[in-house]
């Protein structure tokens, strides 16, 4: 009877123990012990080294990869604008020759919802030569209402003009043609083809010269070196296509949605065609920059893997030298998960502070890339981008966000699984076979 008030105080107190709790997950502790192993000392100044090393990886490599796709990227929309903004999205042709409703085709090709512009053209290979030169051209008779509301040639025009384009029975050629061959606006140039007037003897070569009238630049100098546009009157008289056109380019809003495009135009038009779109025309040029784009993409990622390698090299190393130490702190009352957490900060801010590096690092040269070259040319007094190579005459560069931010991710996971087992390896040490060591 005695003992019963003191037992019922025993229970009251074991009720009301609260026993004490280990520190909170990434506690301000965890973050000090970490970022001190991160400074260099004496005993661990190698392994500072190797951190060092590993976050310069880490940096060069996401700067390497936002620059390398934001150049692909602009590789492939300056690409697709200038062959796209000069040679139009579809092509009409008739299915029987000769093409001569080609007014009719035209018209109501214009006419179909989402077509910004329909243009007949009479197109032939030619010869071309001036005084001082000779090449070789893609000849394309066009009318002046056409040409000028053609984006990729009427905005690009650098010397003379296309007003009266008709009525000059002249010819606009591309800036490297003109370079090539030597001549200026309003000089004549010479155009020949095999195929010209019939004769008893056979058929004669035709050569005729037409000044220029016009020079352009379109900026894509495998165009600028190939193009000569002259009236559609006089195309079809100088390649023998009285009154015929051999192909109508249409110009649409949507170039993805070419499949509604096809079908719209088997409903409108009476006569059948045949109708190919840039895709078909460009497909094995954009599926090689796709290839090589995923491939660069593979082989950057690697310095980032390297990288990350030595993050794993480094924190093992730092893990040996700091056995006795990890042996105290967990003497000392600290969990394994708390030396866990210790190192995975340690590779976590490797990892984040090289990504972050390498992500404005890599913005900023991404942004200037091409203020960059034009320097490096005067520097070094060459040409880093020849244009006659790289079919363009700056270097371009598009930054897309979602491949930023895939790069960023991908080197962050990659930084904290590096981490992952040494943090394991030495929240699994055993504090007295450490200490019996020492």
């Amino acid at each position: 009877m005695g003992n019963a008030p003191l037992s019922e105080a025993s229970v009251h107190i074991e009720q009301s123990y609260d026993p004490p709790r280990g520190p909170r997950s990434f506690a301000p502790f965890e973050w000090m012990v970490a970022l001190r192993y991160l400074r260099s000392r004496k005993a661990n100044g190698f392994v500072s080294i190797i951190a060092l090393f590993s976050f310069l990886g880490i940096m060069l490599g996401v700067a390497t990869l936002i620059v390398v796709m934001s150049v692909m990227n602009g590789f492939h929309r300056e690409l697709m604008d200038k062959i796209v903004g000069i040679n139009g999205h579809a092509f009409l042709q008739a299915a029987e020759a000769p093409f001569t409703n080609w007014d009719d085709v035209a018209t109501k090709t214009a006419s179909l919802p989402g077509v910004k512009l329909a243009i007949p053209m009479v197109e032939s290979a030619a010869g071309v030569s001036s005084q001082f030169a000779q090449s070789g051209a893609l000849v394309r008779g066009i009318r002046e209402k056409d040409i000028l509301r053609l984006p990729g040639v009427s905005g690009n025009v650098r010397d003379g003009t296309l007003n009266g384009f008709d009525k000059a029975e002249g010819v606009a050629i591309g800036q490297r043609l003109a370079e090539n061959l030597g001549v200026r606006v309003g000089d004549k140039v010479s155009l020949l083809i095999a195929k010209g007037a019939q004769t008893p003897f056979g058929v004669a070569p035709r050569i005729k010269a037409y000044p220029v009238v016009a020079i352009f630049q379109i900026g894509m100098s495998e165009f600028d070196n190939l193009f000569i546009y002259m009236p559609l009157s006089e195309a079809q008289a100088f390649f023998n296509k009285e009154n015929e056109a051999t192909v109508v380019e249409a110009f649409v809003d949507e170039p993805d949605k070419m499949d509604v495009f096809r079908g719209e135009v088997e409903k409108a038009m009476a006569s059948p065609l045949i109708v190919t779109d840039w895709r078909q025309r460009n497909k094995t040029f954009f599926e090689t920059l796709q290839v090589e784009k995923n491939i660069l993409f593979i082989i950057l990622t690697l310095i980032v893997v390297v990288a990350a390698f030595n993050i794993i090299s480094g924190l093992t190393m730092l893990v040996k030298d700091k056995t006795a130490d990890i042996a105290i702190l967990r003497t000392m009352g600290a969990t394994r998960g708390a030396v866990l957490r210790i190192f995975l900060i340690i590779g976590a801010s490797i990892g984040i502070a090289g990504t972050t590096a390498g992500f404005l690092f890599g913005l900023a040269l991404a942004k200037n890339l091409d203020a960059i070259r034009t320097l490096l040319n005067k520097l070094l007094q060459t040409n880093l981008f020849p244009a006659e190579f790289y079919f363009l005459s700056r270097l371009p560069s598009i930054v897309e966000p979602r491949e930023v931010a895939i790069v960023v991710v991908m080197t962050l996971v990659l930084a904290v699984l590096a981490s992952v087992y040494p943090a394991w390896k030495a929240a699994s040490l055993d504090p007295i076979e450490a200490l019996r060591h020492e």
